[in-house]
């Protein structure tokens, strides 16, 4: 249930109604955002899944939960008529759904190569343990050994989305409708 109030005609995206109506300015900025952030983060797919679905996991963000980059980002993120934009789903094959289910307790399955379980788990402090992560040597010294300083960097900003904008959705009762059409949907 949204904590504003949304027209019932519009109700089916209280999340659109709000960016429209209210902070517009920062609604947009928020938009513009998580747009970079799928349109410009160099990270595998499966590296960006794991952390943000980790990150949803821990937001309690139901869209974000449901959502798959490969599946739903490119109906939210393009424009009909437009050509394709660079996207985070053409970086590398697509996490299947075991991979999704097993994020929660990725330090016990064996479906994460190094790069992701790290992914995983920065996104898990990040959201966590901030204070407590950023004096982490160990911890640092794993990511430098597999991650450049760029990709952290872009890492970093994935995150921050995720956690901020997830949070505002979930908080705002914004997550109780999907925004995500799969495409079959998307077609009709």
């Amino acid at each position: 249930m949204p904590r504003i109030a949304v027209p019932d005609e519009l109700a089916h995206n209280p999340y659109g109604f709000a960016s429209q109506t209210h902070a517009i300015p920062i609604m947009a900025a928020a938009a513009g955002f998580s747009h970079a952030v799928y349109r410009d983060s160099g990270l595998s797919l499966r590296e960006f899944e794991g952390a943000r679905m980790r990150t949803a996991q821990i937001n309690g963000c139901m869209i974000c939960r449901d959502f798959r980059a490969a599946r739903d980002a490119g109906a939210m993120f393009t424009v009909p008529g437009e050509p394709a934009q660079r996207s985070v789903i053409n970086n590398g094959p697509a996490p299947e759904e075991e991979f999704y289910e097993a994020v929660a307790r990725w330090r016990a399955s064996p479906l994460f190569s190094e790069r992701e379980r790290l992914a995983i788990e920065f996104a898990e402090r990040f959201a966590e343990q901030p204070q407590v992560l950023s004096q982490d040597e160990p911890f640092w010294a794993r990511m430098h050994g597999v991650y450049a300083d760029g990709e952290i960097v872009d890492l970093a900003h994935c995150v921050a989305a995720w956690i901020g904008l997830g949070r505002v959705a979930h908080v705002l009762g914004f997550d109780t409708v999907c925004l995500a059409m799969p495409q079959t949907e998307a077609a009709q």
